[in-house]
């Protein structure tokens, strides 16, 4: 975790850390991105699931019970959240040609029929996701993890999610140069 964050969530973590409510802590001492982040979270995970959840709280953690109910089945390893999926998208109209156009490209290189991939909400079987080598630092985490799930054959399913954007004013950091690497790394880890 970056000591520059604002919003106190070094000290909040810190806190829980030490009333027992959380059982690690990572403190980065430097942003190294996205991806790296989540790699570092992959790392010491311990359960059988692994979730995602940005801080931004784009997406609301009162949803994890959908999140992990298809996981009753043990066929099931890998469950998005679909902001796509719902009626009342709540997505600016720029993002959403971004984020279809991207989902039509990872559908066709990967042979898929997913609605979000670039969904920060991600649900894991632990085993499954350390077994995949991650190496995008950036938002570019993304699609390689798409990339490499639908390359290894495993079915990705999609659950409905609600979703509330954050402005550009209130701190959402993704821009047209993350569009860029996304289709670079979609092509990349394909071919």
């Amino acid at each position: 975790m970056n000591d520059g964050s604002t919003d106190r969530t070094k000290n909040i973590l810190d806190d829980a850390w030490a009333n027992n409510r959380i059982s690690f802590v990572h403190n980065s001492p430097v942003n190294q991105g996205k991806g790296a982040a989540v790699r570092m979270g992959f790392k010491y995970a311990k359960g059988d699931l692994v979730i995602i959840q940005d801080a931004d709280l784009e997406l609301d953690p009162n949803e994890y019970y959908k999140l992990i109910e298809p996981f009753a089945s043990r066929d099931v390893k890998v469950v998005y959240g679909s902001r796509f999926l719902r009626s009342d998208r709540n997505v600016s109209i720029i993002n959403l040609i971004a984020n279809k156009f991207l989902v039509f490209l990872t559908n066709l290189l990967y042979g898929s029929s997913l609605t979000d991939m670039e969904t920060a909400y991600k649900v894991f079987r632990t085993e499954m996701i350390k077994d995949i080598k991650l190496e995008c630092n950036g938002f570019d985490f993304e699609p390689e993890i798409t990339a490499k799930i639908l390359k290894k054959g495993i079915k990705i399913v999609e659950i409905p999610i609600e979703y509330h954007p954050r402005t550009r004013e209130e701190g959402k950091k993704v821009n047209w140069k993350d569009g860029i690497k996304a289709i670079w790394c979609l092509l990349k880890f394909r071919f």
